[in-house]
């Protein structure tokens, strides 16, 4: 398979090409699946690349790679008992007992998916403008899933 980041020596150049890469090919605009999860597997290989041989800022701003506002939406919810919490694609989903915990949800920036019966967190600008039509299962198959649990390290490319 191609390497899509060959040569290129800065977080910035790396940020850059996966922004334009993520336009051509997501499943979104008509890319391939299997291309766009081997495309999000090189950039964190070519970021945790950076952190580990990069100089100065470059390292610093690759370890902190997981962007705050993942890490805060994930922080308010990892520890609460009797969730599922997972990152699909570019969102966060929360399954399992959520009742008891729905206003802490809520204000942590969530919104409630009564046809998934599931909370949902994505970043701004990554909305859905096709109505949320696919299941929770559909989603999980199309964008792969990776479970989220207290006090594990994760990576969010």
């Amino acid at each position: 398979m191609k390497n899509f980041f060959e040569g290129l020596k800065t977080l910035a150049d790396i940020k850059a090409e996966y922004k334009r890469l993520v336009k051509l090919n997501h499943p979104d605009v008509g890319g391939d699946t299997a291309t766009m999860q081997e495309i999000n597997r090189q950039y964190s290989e070519a970021v945790d690349w950076i952190a580990r041989h990069g100089e100065g800022r470059e390292k610093a701003a690759a370890a902190a790679e997981v962007p705050e506002e993942y890490a805060a939406a994930v922080a308010a919810v990892v520890n609460l008992a009797g969730l599922d919490v997972e990152l699909v694609g570019s969102w966060i989903w929360i399954t399992g007992n959520t009742y008891i915990y729905r206003e802490t949800i809520k204000a942590a920036g969530y919104k409630w998916a009564s046809k998934k019966r599931a909370w949902y967190w994505h970043p701004e600008g990554a909305g859905c403008s096709r109505g949320g039509k696919k299941s929770l299962a559909e989603i999980r198959e199309k964008y792969g899933s990776e479970k989220i649990s207290s006090g594990r390290a994760y990576a969010i490319a």
